[in-house]
């Protein structure tokens, strides 16, 4: 993809952030600072959000916001953290260090610093799930010691993995996935920046596919206007048709209707595990390809969708999302087979 990324180009200030109650709490955090946790699911903004607050609330961000993704130490080796240029000036001569105290010490001495203008200065923690509990009492004591100095925002898809101590100390911010409706009005504001020809049937078939993803909408109008020179349904439908996933699914909701639930399992194994999907971003995908196509009828859709909302709820608190995603499946088609057979049963009597 030619040029910077559209999501860091046209990255919003505050004002932009189109959900009405959390740009209001964003806001509050301003005049009164404090820890935040900012949750939802993947894509729908919460990075970008944060960086806007940084930027309002800091004359010098660039140093004064201090971003660290888990997946930066989590992810990676002893050697891989200790030659990051972020953290090789806090573990200089500490080869012999376990992974545990590199850790820990690059968070205290991120948070010891003074602020570089104002008051005091941010620390960011991007995906906060994956942080194991131990580290996190680790967590909660920095946060407890340098209170005064440092704000910690955390940005978590399942919050309820952050232990209690640590939620307690942070104001909540709740970021849903946007509407389509405001998909599309992100996308018309940065197209129009851009100087980008489009109509309101590309824009919107655009936002449709992202499933409520604001990121994966915002690259997918570039890759378009990139190799389509417009976004219109037309051009988009052949970008997008070429990269997305959605044969793939329609194959697993087949496979399960078909009672292959091994197929199923291994449908979505690759999807999670081959092209990086999260559980949340698969379930949608799961719900959005079934409603676009003619194949199920509106009862089979309600089901879907009710049974959806509670494998919600099991990925935000469980650990293995293909689990839980074939079990949606297989629950789903259980429920058709009864269905079906109360149906019979009533006919033949």
């Amino acid at each position: 993809m030619d040029g910077p990324l559209w999501t860091e180009r046209h990255a919003p200030d505050l004002s932009e952030i189109r959900q009405t109650e959390a740009r209001e709490r964003f806001d509050r955090a301003l005049s009164e600072p404090m820890n935040l946790v900012v949750q939802g699911p993947s894509g729908v903004g919460k990075t970008a959000a944060t960086r806007a607050l940084a930027q309002e609330a800091h004359a010098d961000p660039e140093n004064d916001l201090i971003e660290i993704n888990v997946a930066d130490f989590f992810g990676r080796t002893k050697k891989e953290i200790r030659t990051d240029p972020r953290f090789e000036s806090f573990l200089s001569g500490r080869s012999r260090m376990a992974k545990r105290d590199m850790i820990n010490r690059v968070l205290k001495e991120s948070a010891a610093y003074a602020p570089m203008t104002g008051s005091y200065k941010t620390v960011v923690l991007d995906n906060a799930e994956a942080i194991r509990e131990d580290f996190q009492q680790a967590l909660r004591r920095v946060m407890e010691q340098y209170h005064r100095t440092t704000q910690f925002v955390i940005t978590t898809r399942q919050p309820t993995k952050l232990i209690p101590p640590i939620r307690s100390r942070c104001f909540p911010i709740r970021m849903r996935a946007p509407t389509v409706e405001e998909t599309i009005d992100v996308l018309a504001t940065i197209s129009d920046r851009e100087d980008v020809d489009y109509d309101d049937d590309g824009l919107e078939f655009v936002a449709s596919a992202a499933g409520g993803d604001l990121r994966r909408a915002i690259l997918s109008a570039q890759a378009t206007a990139i190799e389509g020179e417009e976004i219109t349904m037309s051009t988009a439908y052949e970008t997008l048709g070429e990269i997305g996933h959605d044969e793939a699914i329609r194959e697993a909701l087949t496979a399960a209707q078909n009672g292959d639930l091994a197929d199923a399992r291994s449908t979505l194994e690759d999807l999670l595990d081959e092209e990086g999907y999260s559980g949340e971003d698969l379930l949608r995908e799961l719900l959005r390809v079934a409603r676009a196509g003619s194949t199920y009828n509106g009862t089979e859709l309600g089901r879907l969708h009710k049974l959806a909302g509670e494998t919600s709820l099991d990925l935000a608190e469980g650990l293995d999302d293909r689990l839980h995603l074939t079990r949606l499946l297989a629950t789903w088609v259980a429920g058709r087979d009864t269905l079906d057979g109360e149906l019979r049963e009533s006919v033949e009597a």
